[in-house]
């Protein structure tokens, strides 16, 4: 309420409640499954705890942390105008349909997004928007007629209360009174809560998973979720100021994600440029639309990039006609990874430099670096360099071992992105990875590469191996060219075990998505820069990297 209250004449206070609105809402579901039991804990770290034990969806944990940092910007940088704000109203107000329906009532209907009122010196653009949104608004009421007019003597009650200065003087006065209510009703529902059956707890899970997946985010909001996703992997962004109609341009030493750049086809949602190079073309879409498909949109912004003087194009064009003029797509609708709707979920991506590239989903975007390193990689070059390398290293690599490297390496040449490698216990498991991680390494198939483990000795036990193995000239691996030529990843995650160019890893984080952590998989986060990992395991279901 005090948000949308001062959303037209202050949008920075409107941001920092509405900050402080889903601060309150996150130890409000921690206090209903029993996680409300760390009382300096910042909203970062509850967030991260509530996604980690399964109770926020990734695409709630999402909109709650765009709305923590859009907080933090009013706050800190006393940032905040009438569009970022009336977009965090929107993304608070999905959280609230959420809530409800996780710990409500799941078949709770809230209708459309009631605007706020107009500031008086509103854009044309903010005011396009709030336009759209009073459509909106008038057409379900329309639809909804007698019901509305309830609603709407109820409504007029209460904007006749709120404009009387003694209900906005008492409000204030009942703010510290109000925070100490909370904070015992809080304290009351984690009592209770503890209390329940497992079974209960269970159920509020799976409601909020179900109410997660009817999220509905329009277009405004959509890009608000994209721009955080670019930023997150390096990208210089913001939908609406870093756009070509106002004036922006790429740069020189600057990664940007330029929105709106024109083109053949119209104008592109986002071109992303290292320095003046134009390196892809980003279709946004809303929510539940085929992200896989609308690489065929991006597809089309390729052909119809219009070179100029603030450029510099590529030396080739790429594809069976030489039509693309920029080596990679990229579609998004905000939506984190979900195995479950692949083609709805994720980041989109296609490499159209071979026809036979195909579209595959990512759980973010390549960084700037991730797209040079795969601009420049050579990979058939890399792969005649394997079929001549030997198996002649600091200890024997028996034949069985050597069969199931190539044929490793024949799938990675293949494209393929899920590999199963099955050894019996005995069988020399890990010295078989470090040898296909070392030749992938020393070839430059790839620059690096994650081991992964599901307990903490094995992580040990695999770290002291690539450390002290002998591979060639009576260099270890960790001492090797191979290593060298690796970099390490952009990612600040703390892990158990470090040690360049892998990092194994105990994967507790997996286990509590209760998934099996005993597998290879394909990475494609724009973190990791990587396409494959070499390892064994005794089951056949693959988690997805978060």
């Amino acid at each position: 309420m005090l948000a949308e209250r001062y959303f037209a004449e202050d949008p920075n206070t409107c941001l920092l409640k509405l900050r402080q609105l889903a601060e309150v809402l996150a130890q409000t579901v921690a206090s209903h499954v029993g996680l409300l039991d760390l009382p300096e804990e910042g909203q970062y770290e509850l967030l991260g705890r509530l996604r980690d034990q399964g109770i926020l969806p990734r695409e709630i944990y999402q909109i709650f942390g765009e709305v923590r940092r859009t907080g933090n910007a009013a706050n800190h940088a006393l940032s905040g105008d009438h569009r970022t704000a009336l977009t965090t109203l929107k993304l608070a107000w999905q959280i609230g349909v959420w809530f409800q329906r996780t710990f409500k009532d799941p078949k709770f209907k809230s209708g459309p997004f009631i605007p706020p009122q107009s500031p008086a010196d509103e854009t044309e653009e903010l005011r396009a928007e709030l336009d759209k949104l009073t459509q909106a608004l008038a057409t379900y009421q329309a639809a909804h007629q007698e019901k509305e007019k309830l609603l709407a003597n109820t409504e007029t009650q209460l904007k006749n209360a709120k404009s009387e200065q003694s209900f906005w003087g008492q409000m204030a006065a009942e703010v510290e009174a109000e925070k100490n209510a909370l904070k015992a009703r809080l304290a009351a529902q984690q009592a209770a809560t503890i209390a329940l059956p497992t079974a209960k707890v269970a159920a509020f899970v799976t409601a909020s998973n179900a109410a997660a997946q009817h999220v509905e985010l329009d277009e405004a909001a959509t890009r608000k979720l994209i721009d955080s996703q670019l930023r997150m992997a390096g990208w210089e962004v913001d939908t609406q100021n870093l756009r070509y109609s106002k004036g922006a341009r790429p740069q020189k030493g600057k990664n940007m994600a330029i929105a709106e750049w024109p083109t053949d086809s119209g104008p592109a949602d986002y071109m992303l440029f290292v320095g003046f190079t134009p390196l892809a073309a980003v279709e946004a879409k809303r929510k539940n639309v085929n992200v896989s498909a609308s690489l065929q949109q991006a597809a089309r912004y390729a052909r119809g990039f219009i070179p100029s003087d603030e450029t510099e194009m590529h030396e080739m064009n790429w594809g069976a006609k030489s039509e693309f003029r920029l080596p990679f797509l990229f579609s998004a609708n905000g939506r984190p990874f979900l195995r479950q709707i692949e083609t709805e979920s994720g980041i989109w991506f296609r490499d159209v430099r071979r026809t036979d590239n195909l579209g595959r989903a990512l759980d973010g975007f390549y960084s700037p670096e991730g797209l040079m390193d795969a601009l420049h990689r050579d990979k058939a070059a890399a792969h005649a360099q394997l079929a001549d390398e030997t198996f002649d290293y600091g200890f024997i690599v028996r034949d069985y071992q050597q069969l199931a490297i190539l044929a490793t390496e024949a799938g990675i040449e293949k494209g393929l992105r899920a590999l199963l490698l099955a050894m019996a216990t005995g069988t020399g498991k890990t010295k078989t990875c470090i040898a296909l991680i070392y030749r992938l390494l020393k070839t430059k198939r790839f620059r690096r590469i994650l081991f992964l483990v599901d307990r903490s000795a094995l992580g040990e036990q695999a770290a002291n191996a690539f450390k002290y193995t002998r591979m060639e000239s009576l260099q270890t691996f960790a001492t090797s060219s191979a290593s060298r030529n690796s970099t390490r990843p952009r990612s600040t995650r703390r892990t158990p075990f470090t040690s360049p160019p892998f990092r194994a890893w105990c994967s507790a984080c997996c286990r509590l998505q209760k998934v099996c952590c005993r597998l290879p998989w394909i990475n494609t986060t724009a973190s990791w820069s990587m396409n494959a990992i070499a390892a064994t395991c005794s089951t056949a279901s693959f988690p997805t990297p978060r």
